[in-house]
């Protein structure tokens, strides 16, 4: 296929936008985010649209390799101009509360549906090249994070920030943070920090680094080759791009002191101990602003994920998800409060319940680990 064909993503819902742009150049099955005024935020419409654009360029014997970009609001994609500069914020979490509000069942299908298609980026049998400029949050983690190859720049601004809503780091959080070196997967999710390209690499969350200026070359040079196979393919990137440097992950004993310890009350408590340490206060005084029921399902998590297959942890994280939105009524649930007053009425005051860490009983954050499903009638239960 020498010719560049450019199809354009069918969009189910009754949005306008071409949200999802899909291009087959050479080899090369190019997939562009363009949604940029909403920082890129998936729509269910853009979950299933990228699920049919992965599954086409994998069944197309002419394709190579599949990489994905976010476009900017300058950029105009499909175009030597396309700009980077930003991958994807996460999930439109504006239309997670409507949908709640107005009994919409196709919340339900947004997060089966997007669980499904980050099993099918971290299962994806072909090369597959995640640029990872500009916000990479949320839901852009777990559509980044499969990628055989993931890129990060000097503008990559990551983070798995669920906990400020009263929500948990979902879509395989729990696999691909529990597998971050140390006791950094804990940190990570229970505060929601946000980190650079450098830690990324630390940490495991990323392969390799490019110069930001570099990016819309490479992105041209994908479209570019003419591969005879996959592995070629793979060889190319390996030498034209850069391929992962084990040596580079490493722990931060520093983070470990703090977020290795058994329980929250036990990890703020001795942060806010550090009296002289500057981050440790900083990092306490965040904790203390998070759903401190939140933090207890959020930290369980983590290390339930440690010991789980992707598939198992996506299942459960499908249960965790369930609960966390229907578990107490309309918006009365510690995400529904967290996106009301960070989102909606930006008073910046949620109302969590429990009010406090130490209000956490014993036990309750077990419910959240109760599947509301049998086996086999579980959403993903085909994973």
């Amino acid at each position: 296929m020498n010719s560049t064909t450019v199809t354009e993503a069918k969009v189910p819902s009754s949005e306008s936008a071409n949200y999802v742009v899909v291009e087959r150049r050479g080899n090369a099955g190019l997939i562009t985010l363009n949604r940029p005024k909403a920082l890129n935020a998936l729509s269910l419409s853009m979950v299933r649209d990228l699920t049919t654009a992965l599954t086409e360029l994998q069944a197309d014997p002419a394709v190579m390799l599949v990489a994905i970009r976010g476009s900017n609001k300058v950029g105009r994609p499909g175009t030597a101009d396309a700009l980077f500069g930003g991958f994807s914020a996460g999930g439109d979490i504006r239309y997670f509360h409507q949908a709640v509000l107005a009994n919409d069942n196709s919340l339900d299908d947004f997060f089966t549906d997007e669980y499904k298609l980050n099993h099918l980026i971290h299962q994806y049998p072909k090369p597959f090249v995640a640029f990872m400029d500009g916000v990479v949050m949320g839901g852009g983690m777990g559509i980044s994070q499969g990628a055989s190859l993931r890129i990060v720049t000097e503008h990559t601004r990551m983070a798995m920030p669920e906990t400020n809503i009263g929500l948990f780091p979902d879509v395989g959080g729990g696999y691909f943070l529990s597998r971050c070196p140390g006791h950094v997967g804990e940190y990570l999710a229970l505060t929601g920090d946000v980190i650079g390209a450098d830690e990324a690499l630390q940490y495991g969350l990323a392969d390799v680094k490019l110069d930001a200026a570099r990016m819309p070359a490479v992105w041209a040079a994908l479209g570019a080759q003419a591969f005879s196979s996959i592995t070629e393919a793979k060889s190319w990137l390996a030498s034209e791009v850069g391929q992962p440097d084990a040596a580079l992950i490493q722990p931060d004993s520093h983070i470990d002191s703090f977020f290795s310890l058994l329980r929250v009350k036990h990890m703020v408590d001795a942060l806010e101990k550090a009296k002289d340490d500057r981050w440790a206060h900083k990092t306490a005084i965040a904790l203390r602003k998070r759903s401190p029921l939140m933090l207890h399902v959020t930290l369980e998590q983590i290390r339930r994920a440690r010991q789980m297959t992707l598939a198992d942890d996506l299942r459960m994280e499908r249960d965790m998800v369930h609960h966390s939105f229907y578990d107490r009524p309309g918006t009365a649930s510690e995400v529904m409060e967290g996106i009301r007053a960070l989102v909606v009425d930006k008073d910046y005051t949620p109302k969590w319940n429990p009010a406090r860490i130490e209000d956490v009983k014993p036990g309750m954050a077990d419910e959240f680990f109760v599947s509301p499903w049998t086996a086999e009638t579980h959403p993903l239960k085909a994973l």
